[in-house]
């Protein structure tokens, strides 16, 4: 999604009723009492033609999920399986959250909103499929970080408190309760695929590479690819395309997403379904965001390998559509595309002209050493060195040459950047749970947009949506 909302009325357009009676289940929402609107985004409501609903309208249909006009009748909490920490899980799907309208925005791509904590689901298992207002919180301020880093990520739509009070394990309880609405391009998963794949149903499985392909364009794949025409080896092309940007998006902010399950992988390569991540204090590729990812599989720096192997994973699902090799030759474009995708984005946050894929992989390497040295993380050193400047040594000589950017917004002569570390998250909520206080939250979303500003809009590869 592109980094500034251009306002459009609202289009409804329930494309996912084509395929409701084999790729979920309708569901009914929670009724909580109480709702009391947290946060409601100013910056993509006009995006979708709803800016002019009142609050008490938006609490009825983002609270109390009255359906949106000509929008889905029923809320439908998604079908898939998926790989948890590389273990198959048949026994997964929408848990805690469905699939509650869909839309066109102003350029006519279909947008969903979907939601989390919005109750039980035939998925639920032994779960409430509540959201505590801590973890709404905590994806509000991902997203927003995020979206001023210049990652494909959803956006975090609405936030509700519900006047519950829920039991959790990894947090003080009982805890205030929540319903999040998330805006994003598609919640179709890996997992989806891996579900219809297993099951047999190779019929559905065609019918959902086709509802990819038709609400999801992207580029073809290169013309010498073999089965460069069948529409699984397409898709397939154009998940390696969008996933490898992904990857690389998160190593140059310096974010650790802790749960890079299939099952968090969406098809259009958006980041979503937000649970223990961080952000680097330091650069440390070993760096684990979940408390129990006891072997490191997701750290930092196996974060594209992980989602590399996410891809090969739809590609065993595919294989039921077409033959292997076509799948194999797009998975093994993932590098490539990778190493292009890390040179145009870490150029740009670094505000600096790209000189090439050999120098400005020689640029990262000298900017990793700087990292090191100084002991400091990717927000740090990205705001320091902003278009060349205070660079010494090698990182010095590695940026000769290079012609700097437009830094001329008021940001870059601040005192220190934006950062998301745990320390001044953890911060903001004891404001919230301690005394009720939501204006550090709201002054941090705002000094996040002026970030995302400063950069200035991030260069999209071919594909990207």
């Amino acid at each position: 999604m592109r980094p500034e909302p251009q306002a459009a009325p609202y289009r409804p357009d329930p494309q996912i009723l084509n395929l409701a009676e084999w790729l979920g289940d309708a569901v009914e929402p929670a009724g909580f009492p109480r709702h009391e609107l947290r946060f409601r985004n100013r910056r993509w409501d006009r995006a979708v033609g709803l800016a002019e609903l009142s609050d008490q309208e938006w609490l009825n249909h983002f609270a109390g999920f009255a359906p949106l006009p000509d929008n889905l009748p029923q809320p439908l909490a998604l079908r898939y399986h998926g790989h948890q920490f590389r273990v198959y899980n048949p026994d997964i799907g929408d848990g805690r959250g469905f699939l509650f309208a869909q839309m066109r925005d102003g350029d006519g791509r279909l947008l969903d909103l979907g939601t989390k904590g919005s109750g039980q689901t035939p998925y639920s298992r032994t779960a409430d499929g509540r959201l505590t207002l801590k973890g709404a919180v905590r994806e509000i301020l991902a997203t927003e970080m995020l979206e001023a880093l210049g990652v494909n990520t959803s956006r975090t739509f609405s936030v509700v408190e519900t006047g519950e009070e829920l039991v959790r394990g990894d947090e003080p309880s009982p805890t205030r309760s929540a319903v999040m609405v998330r805006l994003s391009h598609s919640h179709i998963r890996i997992g989806a695929f891996q579900r219809l794949a297993v099951l047999g149903e190779d019929d559905h499985l065609r019918e959902l590479v086709d509802y990819c392909l038709s609400q999801f364009p992207g580029p073809q794949p290169p013309e010498d690819a073999p089965g460069r025409d069948e529409p699984a080896v397409i898709l397939m092309h154009q998940a390696v395309e969008r996933m490898a940007d992904l990857a690389a998006s998160y190593m140059v902010a310096g974010f650790v997403h802790g749960v890079l399950n299939t099952d968090n992988m969406n098809i259009t390569g958006e980041s979503f379904d937000y649970g223990p991540w961080r952000w680097l204090p330091t650069w440390d590729p070993a760096f684990t965001a979940a408390y129990f990812d006891h072997a490191g599989l997701y750290a930092f720096g196996r974060q594209p390998e992980a989602i590399r192997w996410n891809l090969a994973q739809l590609a065993i699902a595919l294989r039921r559509l077409v033959d292997a090799p076509p799948l194999i030759a797009a998975l093994e474009r993932f590098g490539d595309l990778y190493h292009n995708a890390m040179s145009r984005r870490f150029t740009w946050r670094l505000g600096v002209q790209s000189r090439g894929l050999e120098q400005d992989f020689s640029l990262i390497e000298a900017a990793e050493g700087t990292m090191r040295e100084l002991g400091i993380g990717p927000d740090a050193f990205f705001f320091a060195h902003r278009g060349g400047r205070n660079a010494a040594g090698q990182l010095a000589e590695k940026l000769r040459g290079y012609e700097p950017l437009n830094s001329g917004h008021p940001y870059w002569e601040g005192e220190e950047p934006q950062a998301m570390l745990i320390d001044e998250v953890e911060a903001i909520w004891a404001s919230i749970a301690e005394h009720d206080d939501w204006q550090p939250l709201a002054d941090k979303v705002e000094a996040l947009r002026v970030m995302g500003a400063a950069h200035g809009k991030h260069p999209s590869p071919a594909g990207n949506i």
